[in-house]
């Protein structure tokens, strides 16, 4: 009797058993299948965003110029006493230190210190009107006096930065230390420095 209850009550447990794991998986299969339509709906609704390339969108920022800045040409340090200033540069510091050359046009001394990368002109009032001589008097132990950049097309600088408000301490570039024209701009609108633009 007890051989026959086992014949009978096995098949009914694996089938019960087979059904609770059909169950399970139909279960399963139920959320997968909701999972992945929500993950689909959320793909075909989510917005195409467009990538630009990182130079062109660059680009677009930049406004188009005539003209380019190029390297910086020189820092301008004026000295109260040029002989020591030289003194400085050539025998203490070591550098390649130049003569002293006058320009009357520009009411100054000027000796150019060679770095390498750029130099230094060191600057000395000459004449009693000299923009230098007005600096020393409030900067008695000097300091530095402008930067000069170098730009390509000194003419269509001087146009641009007229239209942009920038103010030039002269109507026309004149001939500067290297022989070429320049111009400064006003260090009020350049943020309290006094900028030499130089043609290249």
């Amino acid at each position: 009797e007890n051989t026959a209850f086992l014949r009978v009550e096995k098949p009914l447990l694996l089938q019960q058993e087979l059904h609770n794991v059909l169950r399970n998986y139909r279960t399963k299969w139920s959320y997968l299948s909701r999972s992945l339509g929500l993950l689909s709906r959320l793909q075909t609704s989510a917005p195409t965003v467009r990538t630009l390339s990182s130079s062109k969108s660059f680009s677009q920022n930049i406004p188009s110029c005539l003209w380019k800045l190029g390297r910086l040409n020189h820092v301008a340090i004026a000295v109260p006493d040029l002989e020591k200033a030289q003194s400085l540069y050539k025998d203490v510091l070591g550098a390649q230190v130049s003569e002293t050359v006058a320009l009357p046009e520009h009411g100054v001394y000027t000796v150019f210190v060679e770095l390498g990368n750029t130099k230094l002109e060191l600057l000395h009032p000459l004449g009693e009107k000299s923009p230098i001589a007005s600096f020393l008097q409030k900067n008695k132990t000097g300091g530095m006096h402008h930067i000069c950049i170098e730009v390509d097309d000194i003419k269509a600088a001087m146009t641009e930065l007229k239209k942009k408000k920038i103010r030039i301490l002269s109507e026309e570039p004149k001939i500067g230390a290297h022989g070429k024209p320049v111009i400064f701009l006003h260090p009020k609108d350049c943020h309290g420095v006094l900028v030499e633009l130089e043609q290249a």
